[in-house]
């Protein structure tokens, strides 16, 4: 059984030295601007290099994120960061984005490359498509339980890392706007507000209720249990706590792993003095929902404290051996047992006065190893002539040059290749003149003649939808089923019976939002669009779609109107121009954990300001919360000169009738009416 790895949080170089003195066999920090903790400490450019020769030398991993979206104007510059980390020797880097997931595969060949959280994998035809694209290890959605695991493990070739322990988002990493939407600050883009630890009312008025903020994780009892079914690492969160937190959290796990136990009742407090939110949970783990797993942490809370226990010695084991001659330089060889073997020389030994040096006093001078990451063992051939002399700052000097020596060799970056510049787009142009009007409906009750008289030119219908008619409603378009946006690996024969039955009314295309629905797809027969869920930000992404083989995407609705006429259209391009935009996708059902289970009635969550954000059930016993008011840009003509193929009506709570009166509202470019919001398109996020 290989033994799990244990990755820490390091936010500064001060939590960095307390994850490695505290057990770490890896950590993951943030150097630059292009990290999803942009309002952690991270690192500056001196700082990042000192961190890896400071892990390296201690045989611990240092992976960087790179996980956020980007821009086209920002990816050369993260190119370039990813390109100097790897001459610096860096193990991994964690990507979200898949335009630079592309370059780097390309750019740096022998780069490992991380399947960050932020890509919302959570089935095994998920991890397998990214390990496919080169990805070394996947970091699994948060909300996977055990079953889910092991079944991931079982079936893709990637190394799975789970999250062990943190704060716990309520919505699936990735595909959080709610930051973004209510103030601009992108989770996508390492600056979540965290607007889910706020008061909110489900059916009622806000008042002390956080029915989105999660108890933090723990998994400290399951670590046996991953190790049997072949987790290959266990995440602790915090890059933006205290390096204290850093070092208790990671001494108890590196002692559970360590010794192959659960946690005992005092190291259970140690976790909860470092830092919870009224306990911590381990639902999620246990394929378990409800209210149980909230709480949160009270704004005059004291202050977390927690020390850590002390660690068995964490040096380096390096065995030497010497030799000491007649007339020829002494030398001193060491080997840390990992493949590093280093011979130093020194002065040739003079004859013995009164004392001669002896095997047992070579070694105890040696062995004087105080200050650095190493602990010396003597080895073999070690071979002391008689009658030999040797001062103490030559015997000093030798240890401490051998010693320098193994750290070059230990710290010493690895061969990589390097292809730059990078590879230009492919010299095709798919932009549109004037988009056409795609629908896509919540309902199929929305799809009415009416509706369909004014010939969009796709209807995305909700695949479970889809499998209760029995024939599709007369009308000039192309239909395409929606695939649920979570679903598990247990759940695709279902969905493969119903994109089969949806086949044989006549549906031709299929809108994937994740990764893991382009295995589903792909030998169905079904053309596939991209949704918004693929997050993308870039023209590298729609390049990276066009060789999957989608024949469109959805772009971010959290770019500006001008940065999506930017983008150079490899592939034909969507965009989201009306309707409440999803800004969770939950595993929790909000309404259910309220004490009421009303799903064939309206429901709605309400903040403290009185807005009221609907509540829409979601395959699975799930729930996508929606904006409190709908996207409007029908009166701005902008929207339709950026290039664009498509342009999305995204109808959720609309009645019928409402849907065709927005329908034509859009094609007579009418003003709003009532409340409305214009989005992203014209301040962007951060």
């Amino acid at each position: 059984m290989r033994k799990i790895e244990l990755l820490a949080p390091a936010g500064s170089p001060e939590a960095l030295r307390a994850a490695v003195e505290n057990g770490a066999d890896a950590v993951y920090l943030g150097w630059g601007a292009f990290n999803a903790r942009r309002g952690a400490r991270n690192f500056s450019d001196e700082e990042f290099a000192e961190a890896l020769v400071y892990c390296h030398v201690r045989g611990v991993r240092v992976f960087l994120t790179l996980n956020i979206l980007l821009t086209d104007r920002e990816l050369p510059a993260v190119l370039e960061s990813a390109r100097t980390a790897s001459r610096l020797g860096v193990d991994a880097v964690l990507v979200q984005d898949w335009g630079l997931l592309d370059l780097l595969r390309r750019t740096l060949p022998d780069l490992p490359l991380h399947a960050s959280t932020q890509m919302s994998v959570f089935t095994s035809g998920g991890a397998s498509e990214t390990a496919a694209d080169g990805c070394q290890r996947v970091v699994i959605a948060r909300e996977c339980s055990a079953e889910d695991t092991a079944a991931i493990i079982a079936n893709s070739p990637a190394e799975i890392e789970v999250f062990g322990h943190g704060a716990l988002c309520m919505c699936y990493s990735g595909q959080c706007a709610m930051s973004a939407i209510l103030g601009g600050r992108s989770g996508n883009r390492g600056r979540c507000a965290q607007p889910c630890r706020l008061p909110y009312g489900v059916n009622e008025a806000a008042s002390a209720g956080r029915p989105l903020s999660l108890k933090d994780n723990c998994l400290a009892g399951a670590l046996g249990e991953m190790a049997e079914m072949g987790v290959s690492c266990v995440k602790l969160e915090g890059r933006m706590k205290r390096p204290e937190y850093v070092a208790a959290v990671t001494n108890v796990y590196a002692r559970l792993l360590a010794e192959n136990r659960g946690p005992t009742a005092e190291e259970r407090d140690i976790l909860e003095r470092a830092f919870s939110r009224s306990g911590f949970t381990d639902s999620y783990w246990l394929g378990q929902k409800g209210p149980a797993m909230f709480g949160f942490r009270p704004e005059d809370a004291a202050p977390p404290s927690s020390e850590p226990l002390p660690l068995p010695d964490r040096r380096i084991p390096v065995t030497f051996t010497a030799q000491v001659r007649t007339g020829v330089p002494c030398s001193l060889t060491l080997d840390d047992g990992s493949g590093h073997r280093v011979t130093v020389t020194g002065p040739v030994p003079e004859p013995a006065g009164n004392r001669p040096l002896t095997a047992s006093d070579l070694a105890a001078r040696l062995e004087k190893t105080g200050g650095t990451p190493y602990r010396c063992v003597m080895g073999g051939d070690t071979q002391v002539e008689p009658g030999l002399y040797l001062s103490a700052a030559a015997v000093n000097a030798l240890r401490r040059d051998a010693l320098d020596a193994l750290t070059e060799e230990r710290t010493r970056p690895p061969e990589r290749r390097e292809h730059f510049p990078p590879p230009p787009l492919p010299d095709i142009d798919c932009s549109g003149d004037t988009p056409r009007f795609t629908v896509s409906v919540a309902d199929a009750a929305q799809l009415t003649e009416d509706l369909l008289a004014l010939r969009p030119a796709r209807v995305y219908v909700p695949l479970e939808a889809l499998a209760a008619l029995p024939a599709l409603p007369a009308g000039e378009t192309e239909w395409c089923a929606a695939l649920p946006r979570v679903w598990r690996d247990r759940d695709e024969p279902q969905l493969q019976t119903w994109l089969a039955h949806a086949k044989a009314l006549g549906v031709t295309g299929a809108l994937a939002g994740n990764i893991g629905h382009l295995p589903l797809l792909r030998d169905s027969g079904l053309y596939i669009y991209g949704d918004f869920g693929l997050n993308v930000f870039n023209s590298y992404s729609l390049e990276y779609l066009r060789q999957k083989g989608l024949r469109s995407a959805c772009v971010s609705f959290e770019l500006r109107l001008a940065q999506i006429r930017d983008l150079k259209k490899p592939l034909p391009a969507e965009a989201i121009v009306y309707g409440r935009l999803p800004l969770m996708i939950t595993e929790n059902c909000l309404v259910k954990n309220s004490g009421h289970c009303r799903c064939g009635q309206p429901n709605v969550l309400r903040d403290r300001t009185g807005a009221a954000f609907p509540l829409l059930p979601a395959f699975g016993c799930r729930t996508e919360i929606q904006n409190d008011r709908p996207l409007w840009l029908a009166d701005l003509p902008d929207y339709r000169r950026l290039g664009l193929s498509c342009a999305r009506l995204r109808f959720t709570t609309e009645s019928p009738q409402e849907c065709v009166r927005v329908y034509r509202a859009y094609l007579d470019g009418e003003p709003p009416q009532g409340e409305f919001t214009r989005g992203l398109c014209k301040r962007g996020v951060e």
